[in-house]
């Protein structure tokens, strides 16, 4: 869960995970954006993804361009909703890291949103993950099954190795569609934001964009909605994609702080999309 700055690739890509935070050893060259493009597979039809980056790397998506002006004025809110392949136990313990009451409030607000959803959290919470990925008003984005660092170091995150990588995400997308999830989009974050070269290599034949942040919210442990909200609101610009959690047990004051962040983001003329839609 994403709650300081951390530089990743050589992209300015402020965020930390629920769990500590650690330090990369040196950033690495990030691969240069790439434009967006409409994706080909059956299931992807309508879904703009990015080409592939040099040599053929898996995409880095962070917020829509600069050039769309301060008269387009739309963000992107972006929940992770994780849980570890090791949780399990503390779930049966009755730790909650669902959030319904961020879901219901993001119906009632008609918030477009991005869920970036672990196959573990899906496999836990299967009827929720999918009313949410039956939802047209939310759209489901693979963040890992295990949600273990595809780099390391990455904030006390076990690592999962390059050879297991792939299948990790490809068993995540099969989670959501075991749960009967429908609004399921080419979408990836990496765990912690954590990734590098080696990365984003691996994960290319997923046929993935990988979608990072400019706007980290600061919601991981907090316990004064009232900071978070402002925490969004002073660094929110047109185009900016934001980082949230729909865990419960992690970050309670969610709910509370995007009942307060969307009425003043509309009163200053923004307007909600989910990331597929930014990213045109």
């Amino acid at each position: 869960m994403i709650r300081s700055v951390r530089k990743f690739t050589g992209l300015t890509a402020a965020g930390v995970v629920l769990v500590g935070c650690g330090a990369s050893g040196g950033p690495v060259s990030a691969p240069t954006p790439s434009s967006p493009r409409p994706a080909t597979s059956a299931t992807r039809d309508t879904t703009p993804t990015m080409a592939p980056g040099p040599g053929g790397h898996t995409p880095v998506f962070m917020r829509a361009k600069a050039a769309r002006g301060a008269a387009d004025r739309t963000v992107a809110l972006t929940f992770d909703a994780d849980m570890t392949a090791d949780q399990g136990p503390r779930a049966e313990r009755g730790e909650r890291f669902d959030n319904p009451a961020l879901i219901k409030a993001l119906r009632t607000l008609k918030v477009p949103s991005t869920v970036f959803m672990t196959g573990r959290w899906a496999e836990e919470y299967p009827a929720q993950a999918k009313a949410i990925g039956s939802d047209p008003l939310f759209e489901i984005a693979n963040h890992s099954y295990s949600h273990h660092a595809f780099s390391s170091p990455c904030y006390g995150l076990p690592e999962i190795g390059a050879e297991d990588m792939l299948a990790d995400v490809r068993r995540a997308f099969a989670a959501f569609k075991k749960a009967g999830a429908r609004n399921v989009v080419p979408y990836f974050r990496f765990p912690g934001g954590c990734y590098d070269d080696s990365a984003l290599r691996v994960l290319a034949p997923a046929g993935v964009t990988a979608v990072q942040w400019d706007v980290v919210s600061g919601d991981a442990f907090a316990t004064d909605a009232d900071a978070v909200a402002e925490q969004v609101l002073s660094r929110v610009g047109p185009g900016s994609l934001v980082v949230m959690h729909c865990t419960r047990s992690a970050a309670p004051v969610t709910e509370e702080a995007v009942r307060r962040i969307v009425p003043e983001l509309r009163r200053r003329g923004y307007r909600f999309v989910k990331v597929s839609e930014l990213m045109r």
